[in-house]
Parts: C-alpha cells; structure tokens; sequence
C-alpha cells in the first residue's frame, strides 16, 4: 500500500489584524521648535514680529499634538506641552515687544517735537504786537521793531518802492539773540500793509536801504538792526507789519500808528 503525505497548511493570524500604527509625534515637536525660537526672538523686544507669528504656531501645533497624545494616536506629551508653554510665552513677550516699541516711539516723536517747538513757534503773544514790543521765539530769538518816523525819499537815489504823493515812513527792526546757542543764517522776510492796503518796501540807494540781510551769525547775546522804509498814503493813519525772523519761526505782527 502506498502511503500518502498530507500536508498541514501554515497557521495563520486572526483575520482583520493590522500591524501597530507609529506615533504621530510630528506636531508636538513642531511646537516645540517653534516655541524655541519664538520665545528666545521675543527676548530681544525688537524681534516682536517674529516672536508673535512663531508663538501662534507653536501655540497651535502644541495644542493639536496634545490633543493626538490624548487620542492615543501620539506619546511626546512633554514635548507638546513645552512647545505650548512656550509659544504662549512668545506671545507675551511678542506683546509687550510692541508695547515697549510704542513708548519708545512715541517718546521719539516727543522729543523731536519738544526739538522742533523749540527751534519754532513762540512762548509769547505775538500778533499786534505796539512799537518796541518784541516777539519772543522758544529759541532764544527775539525780534522788535521801533516807532515808524517820517522819512524823505530823493527820487535821484530811489531806486522802487515810493509812489509819489505818498509818504514814506522808516522803523528799525532788531533781532536778538537771548539763547545759548549761535543763530546761523537767519533769513527775515516781511509784509506790510497801511490801513488794510498793501505798502511798498522802499529801496534807497543813498541811505544804504536796499536790503534787510542779518548778520550771518548771531552769538548768544548778539543783537543786529536793520532799516527799512515802507510807502504808505498820505491819509494812512496805521502801518501793520508781519515779520517771519526765520524759515522755521511763526510771523509776528506790529500794528503801528503812523
């Protein structure tokens, strides 16, 4: 009789079964580099916007990895919740970054104010201002100007300004200098008006009144005058005269009786 081989097939697992799924650890170590550097660019104020994007990330992945850990589906708990910890201290110091940015500009701009109020502008009244009052500027320079006296053109040394029939009337305007710094290229530009209609600066070669130019530099203390001559009518009984000592500096206004 002849024998016969029987074969026992190979033992096999339960039906369904899947090999073990790996940790999805990915995110809780995101957070964690993220929280890292977040938090060491927040140190530095001025870096307060990187600090606050990277902090919002690693606040995110830090949250979402600990919500896996719970799920089962990651095992880096610690790692996640120190990248949480972390990016929530990246926001804050993302925060006070801006804040502390804020002041400092804000300061800034005070300062440069406080600069520009000083070298501009004035700590006195300044509009109808009578003869011999003076203008008195934040920067130390203050401006007066005399009481008009009469004044006879000779229309052989005239060179404009004087209409004839008109009157012409002269007044010194004297700028200071009161600060403790020099005043360098002071440049004055005037307006005149008498009773409401515009007044001519007469121009006179023989008396040297051609210009109205300061002195290049006025040192603490100094003073310089100059002369001007304005054409009014002959019925005018006020001569108003707006003078801007400087660029930077507010007009100031003389109303004079003439």
């Amino acid at each position: 009789m002849s024998q016969q081989m029987h074969y026992q097939p190979a033992p096999q697992g339960p039906t369904g079964a899947h090999a073990p799924q790996a940790a999805r650890n990915g995110l809780g170590v995101a957070a964690l580099i993220l929280g890292i550097i977040g938090a060491l660019s927040g140190i530095p104020m001025i870096l307060f916007w990187l600090a606050g994007p990277l902090g919002i990330l690693a606040l995110i992945f830090g949250l979402v990895g600990l919500s896996r850990v719970k799920k089962g589906q990651a095992t880096n708990k610690g790692v996640a919740v120190t990248g949480t910890i972390l990016g929530g201290l990246a926001i804050i110091l993302a925060i006070v970054g801006i804040i502390v940015t804020v002041l400092a500009v804000n300061k800034a701009v005070d300062e440069v104010n406080q600069e520009f109020d000083k070298q501009s502008g004035s700590s006195n009244n300044i509009k109808d201002l009578g003869a011999g009052e003076a203008a008195k500027y934040n920067n130390g320079l203050q401006v007066t100007v005399s009481k008009p006296t009469p004044y006879t053109v000779d229309p052989s040394t005239m060179i404009s300004g004087h209409v004839e029939g008109n009157k012409a009337y002269k007044v010194t305007v004297t700028l200071k200098n009161t600060g403790d710094k020099a005043a360098t290229n002071p440049v004055m530009s005037t307006e005149a008006e008498a009773d409401g209609k515009k007044a001519e600066e007469v121009a006179d070669d023989k008396h040297g009144i051609l210009h109205h130019d300061w002195e290049k530099t006025l040192d603490p203390n100094e003073s310089d005058s100059v002369e001007m001559v304005f054409d009014a009518p002959p019925s005018a009984k006020e001569l108003s005269i707006k003078i801007t000592p400087d660029f930077l500096l507010d007009p100031a206004n003389w109303k004079l009786t003439l």
